[in-house]
């Protein structure tokens, strides 16, 4: 059986964990991963474990969909019990950073009145010394920046809180992930490895390269009692040969989300990974892994928001990827990680870090990346960037979750790049407040009525048509709103027909046909092919 040339199935799931909850990137970054383990799920286990009846019911009211509920029914106090004291013992220094932390910020606010700093460093608790940098702004108000490299360096960042868990899926169907850990299931294998494991990459490649089983078990170091498990997730039915693209047009697929693969027969450049990964039957057309080409020349990231960066999609995707580009920061703040620093210290090896208004140039292509304002709660959030991608004389450009809220901004933008063939421009205008993502590192309690006013929203019809006022596209598709049932798990949304996003989206996309705009609000899957010289659909 060892010596076997299997294929990893279609369907199985390599789902990404730190201390058993669904990773994503703020549980990677050292400053940021201390705060959510505190504030988020030690927090969460208390709770349950105080009132878990309240979780229950709370995991089934639609209104509380994407809380802070675990969804076990109630039950399984023991097994959360056991993983609250196994994250205290494994914690200890994390937990102390993070007090530090709210010990800091309250030294600051207490004790720096505006007068020289220097004197204050001895005051900085003990754990945080030599890793922070403190400061006024011009205004001086006191604040601090840590030294995040040197973090990844230290006792902070755990890479053996990481690990892997495999198992089948058959459907659409999962969970809010952000909420409830992973706690052992029969069918589910448990991989103690870090997410820059040579094993991740070996493994997403037998979804098209064959390989023995013997092989594959030594590099992920499977144990005897593990074996059988393991050995369902592989078969020896070859997947659908993958056909690459060698037309003489732009092809553009929309894999679902603010997915979107724009391709030549030369190039390649895929926007915000987050794909519906895996071969099974689904009431919805979409493209899925097997439709993306062997070798990626440029991924490309907008923002660092769980639903633009997926490691479950991007892990996988790792060893395909030539070049990884990200919003360039080293601002060192808490609420703002690296993104460069982060993928490199999980694995990947050729991340670019990228400014406003730099350009990429490959082939006959062009990759320029453009502000992006809104979406963030009013932070002061650097690592956020759009793009727009010349081939030839064609321009796509790639808004994200972007509001515009100061459209002098975007004409000043246009007065650059001109007008645009085609735009793709998110409008989940709702968006939760700053809290729901934030709320971990923000270490002095935020008024309710403040908390809802800073929502996390981008466009609604009014300003997605300033948008389209000023760079004229021929073509306009909304995008990023989470609908396809495969990002319920990570987005927790589920709209109606009268729910807001669809409806300024439908208003958006009738006043645009209206003009005589081609208009979209995409889902499931699209394929457009154009002419990279007219800019002519076809």
């Amino acid at each position: 059986m060892n010596d076997k040339q299997m294929y990893l199935k279609p369907n199985v799931v390599l789902e990404p964990l730190v201390d058993s909850w669904y990773a994503w990137s703020h549980l990677i970054s050292p400053a940021t991963a201390a705060m959510n383990i505190v504030g988020r799920h030690l927090t969460i286990i208390e709770s349950y474990l105080s009132a878990p009846s309240i979780h229950a019911e709370a995991v089934l009211n639609p209104k509380m969909k994407g809380g802070p509920f675990m969804d076990f029914g109630g039950g399984r106090l023991d097994e959360v019990a056991a993983l609250e004291q196994e994250s205290y013992r494994k914690q200890e220094k994390v937990i102390q950073f993070a007090k530090a932390v709210k010990e800091l910020d309250k030294l600051l606010l207490n004790e720096a009145k505006g007068y020289g700093l220097e004197d204050m460093y001895s005051k900085v608790p003990e754990i945080l010394k030599g890793y922070v940098e403190l400061y006024y702004d011009r205004h001086n108000n006191p604040g601090f920046r840590f030294f995040e490299s040197l973090l990844y360096k230290s006792e902070f960042y755990n890479k053996e809180s990481q690990s892997i868990a495999l198992w089948l899926t058959n459907n659409d169907e999962r969970p809010f992930c952000l909420s409830t850990p992973r706690l052992a299931e029969p069918d589910v294998l448990h991989m103690d490895i870090a997410f820059d494991h040579p094993c991740i990459d070996e493994l997403a490649k037998m979804k098209r390269t064959p390989q023995t089983l013997g092989y594959i078990k030594a590099i992920a170091g499977i144990s005897p009692a593990q074996e059988a498990l393991f050995e369902t997730f592989f078969t020896e039915t070859p997947p659908p040969p993958y056909e690459k693209y060698t037309g003489d047009k732009i092809r553009m697929r929309y894999f679902g989300h603010a997915c979107i693969l724009v391709e030549t027969k030369d190039i390649s450049i895929l926007v915000d990974p987050l794909i519906s990964y895996y071969g099974y039957h689904s009431d919805v057309e979409h493209f899925s892994d097997v439709d993306l080409p062997d070798m990626i020349d440029y991924v490309l990231i907008t923002h660092n928001h769980q639903d633009h960066i997926l490691f479950e999609t991007l892990l996988p995707l790792r060893h395909k990827i030539k070049n990884l580009i990200v919003p360039r920061t080293n601002s060192g703040k808490i609420e703002d990680p690296d993104l460069k620093l982060m993928f490199q210290n999980i694995g990947f090896n050729n991340v670019i870090a990228m400014d406003e208004m730099e350009t990429i140039h490959f082939g006959d292509a062009v990759i320029t990346g453009l502000p992006f304002i809104g979406e963030h709660s009013d932070l002061n959030i650097l690592t956020k960037m759009c793009y727009l991608i010349n081939i030839g004389e064609f321009k796509l450009l790639f808004l994200a979750d972007s509001r515009i809220v100061e459209p002098a901004l975007y004409k000043h933008i246009h007065n650059t790049i001109g007008d645009v063939d085609v735009m793709f421009l998110g409008m989940e205008c709702d968006g939760a407040p700053l809290s729901w993502l934030y709320g971990p590192l923000i270490t002095k309690k935020l008024a309710r009525d403040m908390d809802g006013s800073r929502r996390l929203a981008g466009s609604d019809c009014d300003k997605g048509m300033a948008l389209v006022d000023i760079f004229n596209p021929k073509e306009i598709y909304v995008y990023a709103m989470g609908q396809e049932p495969w990002c319920e798990f990570i987005s927790s949304i589920k709209y109606t027909d009268e729910s807001n996003p669809i409806v300024q989206s439908n208003k958006l996309v009738q006043i645009c046909r209206d003009r005589g705009i081609t208009a979209e609000r995409l889902y499931g899957e699209k394929e457009l092919l154009y002419n990279k010289h007219t800019g002519t659909f076809s």
